[in-house]
């Protein structure tokens, strides 16, 4: 069955030729003007829009903000926020990260997950009433892209992974929870088995139905010992778990997400805290399976810091998808503050592996030299004739530890080595956008002098979504041929103003669609030879 869904569309158009399409001049380029961070883009083809959903940028009282695009290039922010703090089936309390979104183009619903911390179940769910990070997974639904998404149900995806071969040398530690065992040895006297918190879900749906759940592994009670350095590394990594279907086909949206039966109970052993059913989960990435050095950036931190941080790696904010045969895996290393915070990728040839990481990782890191920085945690998307590739993330334009903001790069594939065209400068928009189309909500006025009339206008993509005016990175310019007669006063927002008659006589107005270039100019957008354009005739009697 053809599943029209988050990234599963997007890899059916990753080997297929760009289709026609009128030339255009248009151009982007990345401002770093939006608040975002672990941007997820769906593509909504009901309405030709590109959704970008985010930890960072809701307005109050909503959680995971909400950008709308006609160009996957161009944001607007969509007021509120996806999910709704006073939400009734609320279970989390804080740490409400990496929200992604999911289309199901059969019952019309939308599908929300999302990760947060729920700390009044610290117990209930990791058996300790003092377990820093009890973070788990929930699901929201709605019939908009824009929300108000809810919870299915007041409590996280039933799913309790369990590590049953760990040994939780966490309760050897002091009440930091920041200094581990000093050797091997002494850390493998704790206690077997831990709960697994967990973070950043990310789902797969694949061609043949199924449906994988990949996810982080939080860093909290993950202490792995480096043989190459002689000490413990507290580590996050990506794991995964399959899923069976009755969510996604009740019509009702009021199913969760399940785990396949085979992975329900499977990790049950002796020993451990008391808690939940203990479930298995897949290996999918790790440090200790597949060493890189450029994930090493803080494995000295505690040394360094004086105590006052831990020895970690990171491995977080995975988006899997095909492309031919492949599947790769994309995945951020490091703290998300640090220089060496980046991109890499695995891939594999099957959903849940073995993967393999890429030689020549990071595939994406701060760039000093076009003022790129903290750049890390995105998700993949296509343009809107499914020829071409661009990954959205999170960074920053400054290496202080402000908000992180949204980018689009190009990205490409040749001989199988995805490469991300990095870049602050102008580059062409994505292929299928144009042509554009310019609409007025009249072609002509007739005014008597001292009088005025709204007008209107809209710019829209060949899908026929609205283009974000008040996005300074375009606009429409309009030019009144006779000044003397009228003028047109602009509205806020960019899609409209006021047409002041001032004297007898005819003229016209025109409106000139526009895009910005990187260095602060605009220009008249063109499709082919033909301008973006509309006019309005004008004609004004005597007062």
């Amino acid at each position: 069955m053809r599943r029209v869904v988050g990234l599963l569309i997007a890899a059916a158009f990753a080997l297929a030729p760009a289709a026609a399409q009128a030339a255009t001049n248009a151009t982007y380029f990345n401002d770093a003007s939006l608040p975002a961070a672990d941007p997820y883009v769906l593509h909504d083809p009901s309405s030709g829009y590109y959704y970008a959903y985010s930890t960072d940028g809701a307005d109050a009282g909503s959680y995971f903000g909400i950008y709308r695009s006609a160009d996957l290039v161009t944001w607007e922010h969509v007021e509120g926020g996806a999910l709704p703090v006073n939400d009734p089936k609320q279970w989390g309390n804080d740490w409400f990260w990496a929200p992604e979104v999911y289309r199901n183009p059969k019952t019309g619903l939308y599908f929300l997950f999302y990760a947060a911390r729920s700390d009044a179940n610290k117990k209930a769910w990791f058996g300790y009433a003092d377990f820093e990070e009890p973070c788990k997974v929930g699901v929201a639904v709605s019939r908009s892209p824009e929300g108000p998404f809810h919870n299915i149900a007041a409590r996280p995806i039933d799913y309790n992974p369990y590590d049953p071969n760990y040994h939780d040398v966490n309760l050897l530690m002091g009440p930091d929870q920041r200094k581990p065992p000093a050797t091997l040895k002494e850390g493998e006297k704790a206690p077997l088995g831990t709960y697994i918190p967990y973070i950043d879900p990310d789902v797969y749906f694949a061609e043949d139905g199924a449906q994988y759940l990949y996810f982080s592994r939080n860093a909290y009670r993950n202490w792995n010992w480096d043989a190459d350095l002689g000490k413990y590394v507290e580590e996050s990594n990506i794991l995964a778990v399959p899923l069976t279907s009755a969510w996604w086909n009740d019509p009702t949206g009021r199913t969760m997400p399940s785990i396949a039966p085979a992975y329900r109970g499977a990790n049950a052993s002796k020993g451990g805290p008391a808690g939940p059913r203990r479930d298995g989960w897949k290996q999918i990435l790790s440090y200790q399976q597949d060493k890189q050095a450029w994930e090493n950036a803080h494995v000295n931190d505690y040394e360094l810091s004086g105590g006052q941080k831990k020895n970690r790696r990171w491995e977080e904010g995975s988006t899997t998808f095909k492309l031919g045969g492949t599947y790769y895996l994309t995945y951020s290393a490091n703290n998300w503050e640090s220089p060496s915070y980046g991109v890499g990728y695995a891939t594999a040839p099957s959903p849940l592996g073995p993967f393999k990481k890429y030689s020549g990782n990071p595939i994406l890191s701060q760039d000093p030299a076009i003022g790129m920085y903290s750049t890390g945690h995105g998700s993949l998307a296509f343009s809107p004739d499914g020829g071409e590739m661009y990954y959205v993330h999170h960074g920053r334009p400054t290496t202080d530890a402000g908000q992180r903001r949204l980018y689009t790069e190009r990205m490409t594939a040749a001989g199988g080595v995805l490469d991300i065209d990095q870049s602050t400068s102008d580059r062409p928009v994505p292929s299928g956008v144009a042509p554009y189309a310019m609409t007025a909500s009249a072609s002509s006025l007739r005014l008597r002098a001292g009088t005025t009339a709204r007008l209107t206008w809209r710019v829209t993509s060949a899908a026929g979504a609205s283009l974000a005016l008040a996005n300074p990175l375009n606009r429409v310019s309009p030019r009144v041929a006779n000044s003397r007669v009228a003028e047109l006063r602009p509205n806020a927002g960019g899609a409209g103003g006021t047409v002041v008659a001032k004297a007898a006589g005819k003229t016209t107005l025109t409106l000139a669609y526009q895009r910005r270039h990187a260095a602060g100019d605009y220009f008249d957008v063109f499709d082919d030879t033909w301008p973006v354009s509309q006019t309005v005739d004008i004609k004004v009697s005597g007062g």
